[in-house]
């Protein structure tokens, strides 16, 4: 099934607020020790018949750009690849020269994904989820398959 991918417009806020919301639990997220609203960030949508299948934010900073969040609604269909290319093209445009991102320790479908995409886990953060809660304390201890949530994990993409 083919599905669409196009930059966030202001009129899609309440839309990308509500599958934030549903997807991450809140809008806030914490990433290497700062907290982002998403919903302040640029991004792309990706939609198919009208509905919303996936979402990506991002923000630059000097000669990288951060993948802030990305949720695919309908796994295995290549959303999530077509959401990363669509940040990495942006990237490319204004000359930056990686890009890089940051899951927690539990998230091994997100490791497995990254990882087959090329990305390279270039660090551990020890222990970082402990300063996350204090920023956003709603993060649960636990996260898939009961897995303890407490360490940040970096990966990183050339351009």
């Amino acid at each position: 099934m083919s599905f669409r991918v196009r930059a966030i417009e202001t009129e899609d806020r309440a839309l990308v607020e509500a599958a934030l919301k549903s997807a991450w639990g809140a809008v806030r997220v914490v990433s290497r020790g700062k907290l982002w609203d998403p919903l302040e960030l640029p991004g792309f949508v990706a939609e198919r018949g009208g509905d919303l299948v996936g979402l990506v934010t991002y923000r630059h900073e000097a000669d990288t750009t951060e993948v802030v969040t990305l949720d695919s609604f309908a796994e295995g269909e290549g959303i999530g690849s077509a959401l990363l290319e669509a940040v990495a093209d942006r990237a490319r445009e204004l000359g930056k020269t990686h890009l890089w991102l940051i899951t927690t320790n539990d998230n091994i479908p997100a490791i497995r994904f990254y990882q087959r995409r090329g990305w390279d886990m270039v660090a551990l953060h020890h222990g970082a989820l402990a300063r996350s809660r204090q920023l956003k304390p709603e993060i649960p201890t636990h996260g898939l398959d009961g897995v303890r949530i407490d360490h940040e994990i970096e990966f990183r993409l050339a351009l």
